[in-house]
């Protein structure tokens, strides 16, 4: 992915559109924004959108797991069977 390619002015985004939305889903590359010259928005197809929005959630699970692992918030998986195994009897 190259963004300093992807950059279009405002001015562009507003006289072109279809082409802007068109390119990001065929590409499923974003198109960067300028206002004044600075990088203001991102144009995203859905797609990758939900794509990297389900990357970061995980990332997001394996670092609670990682913290809860450091802080000694485990358990031995034959304790978690055998926790198990007691519940489907008391069922």
């Amino acid at each position: 992915m190259n963004l300093v390619e992807n950059v279009q002015p405002i001015s562009y985004l507003k006289t072109n559109t279809s082409d802007v939305v068109k390119q990001v889903q065929e590409t499923r590359e974003p198109v960067l924004i300028t206002v004044n010259g600075k990088v203001q928005a991102v144009i995203q197809d859905a797609f990758s959108y939900q794509k990297m929005h389900d990357q970061l959630m995980m990332l997001r699970i394996l670092a609670h797991g990682q913290k809860q692992i450091e802080e000694g918030k485990v358990t031995d998986h034959n304790e978690l069977f055998a926790h198990l195994e007691a519940e489907d009897k008391e069922s």
